[in-house]
């Protein structure tokens, strides 16, 4: 009796034994991981992310399964925890794998906060016929964003007087990125009288990615186009499907033309462009979050060799170039033009860590460091620029290198004051939803 129990339960409780220690070592694995980051200053998510509650987290770690981009959720002491923030994108699939609903997506956090335009589950604003949609509210993955644009159309499309003709516009579409591309092809199938202007070229901020970038994506439904199924893709090919759907759709996109103004009409929105002005019903911003290059504010900063974004890194072959910068972009920057031939790369950064940047970005910048292609000077700041030269401030002393070429990647001054002057709320998030 006794032996045919031991053998009925030895399985089970080899079962219990192998999933204990497996809990074991989740738990050291993520707590290296949190104290990684946590020594490394990386503690500040980029974008929106989950705050989870621990008293309702029960430790089944389905968040930690599900989240595509690997280490950034973890079990530490039984409970889901954001153990890599700085990885964190935003793709918010942990929030819909969590069966006890123990996860909200926030923004910002109690040390940073983040301004965001304050939005309906339309996506309109509290100016009526106003909305916003993609990056600038605060949707910077290209899946969502698209969604964004898509679900926007449909709620302009139900607005009082949208589809019923005459002299007016149903709808001007600012911007032609993720949102905004998606946003004009739903006004197309809805027969809608849409204007979308742009102020450089389609794709919006993919556009401005170095070339060759991976970009991450997921299937997506595209009006007009109807699915669409690309999982990993670089820059390259994702424009040029784009510019391919453009072509055999015929969506109408005003490029090279810029906004000014949104004012209030006789019933309806007058929007000042640097071409004209167009009267609607309605106007979605889909603008991005980039707005104006975040300038030094140095002597020198006028030359022609300093620029506020990378297009090819093939025409720094053989120079000497500094990038100032701590995100994604810089990192990306500057990895891109260290792997050219006879270049030499210094990348500045006022921070004492890369805490707004990938994991993927930060290990090719310890590669290219580690191959001797490229320099980082933590704790930097550019005082002047002159014709051949950059004098930087580096942890008190002033350090001066030979250069030939500025890339700025310092961010953008976010379009925050515009928003607030034609009437639009804002919010600063400090760790909210």
């Amino acid at each position: 009796m006794k032996l045919t129990l031991i053998i009925y339960l030895l399985p089970m409780l080899l079962l219990v034994a192998w999933n204990l220690r497996r809990r074991q070592l989740q738990h050291a694995a993520s707590l290296a991981m949190l104290n990684e980051n946590r020594e490394a200053g990386m503690l500040e998510p980029a974008s929106l992310h989950p705050l989870i509650d621990s008293a309702r987290c029960m430790g089944c770690g389905s968040c930690v399964s599900a989240c595509p981009e690997g280490n950034v959720l973890g079990l530490v002491d039984g409970k889901a925890q954001l153990i890599n923030p700085a990885h964190c994108i935003g793709h918010s699939v942990c929030k819909a794998a969590c069966p006890f609903d123990a996860i909200t997506l926030v923004f910002g956090s109690e040390n940073r906060g983040v301004d965001i335009p304050v939005v309906n589950a339309g996506f309109e604003t509290n100016l009526g016929g106003v909305f916003i949609a993609g990056e600038l509210g605060g949707m910077g993955l290209i899946r969502n964003a698209v969604e964004q644009g898509r679900q926007a159309i449909a709620s302009i499309s139900k607005h009082p007087g949208v589809g019923s003709g005459g002299e007016l516009l149903d709808v001007v579409i600012v911007g032609a990125g993720p949102a905004g591309f998606a946003a004009s092809l739903g006004a197309m199938e809805r027969g809608l009288r849409v204007v979308t202007i742009e102020q450089e070229t389609l794709g919006g901020t993919v556009s401005h990615f170095p070339r060759g970038k991976l970009v991450m994506t997921a299937p997506v439904r595209l009006p007009v186009v109807g699915k669409v199924d690309f999982t990993e893709t670089t820059k390259e090919e994702l424009l040029e499907f784009w510019q391919g759907v453009e072509r055999k759709t015929g969506v109408p996109i005003n490029y090279q033309e810029r906004l000014e103004d949104i004012s209030a009409g006789d019933g309806c929105y007058v929007v000042k462009t640097s071409r004209q002005s167009y009267r609607t019903r309605t106007v979605l911003l889909a603008i991005g979050r980039r707005g104006t290059p975040r300038k030094l504010g140095v002597k020198g900063e006028e030359l022609s060799k300093v620029v506020y974004r990378l297009i090819d890194a093939e025409q720094y072959i053989g120079q000497q170039v500094l990038v100032v910068g701590g995100g994604d972009s810089a990192l990306e920057a500057a990895t891109s033009i260290a792997e050219q031939p006879d270049t030499m790369v210094t990348l500045s950064y006022r921070s004492e860590a890369f805490s707004r940047a990938r994991e993927k970005n930060r290990q090719k910048v310890e590669q290219a460091v580690a191959g001797g292609r490229l320099k980082v000077l933590f704790k930097s700041t550019v005082t002047a620029i002159t014709s051949r030269q950059v004098v930087l401030e580096h942890e008190g002393k002033a350090v001066t290198l030979p250069n030939d070429a500025v890339i700025v990647s310092a961010g953008g001054v976010l379009p925050t004051p515009f928003l607030q002057k034609i009437g639009i709320k804002v919010e600063t998030k400090y760790g909210t939803a």
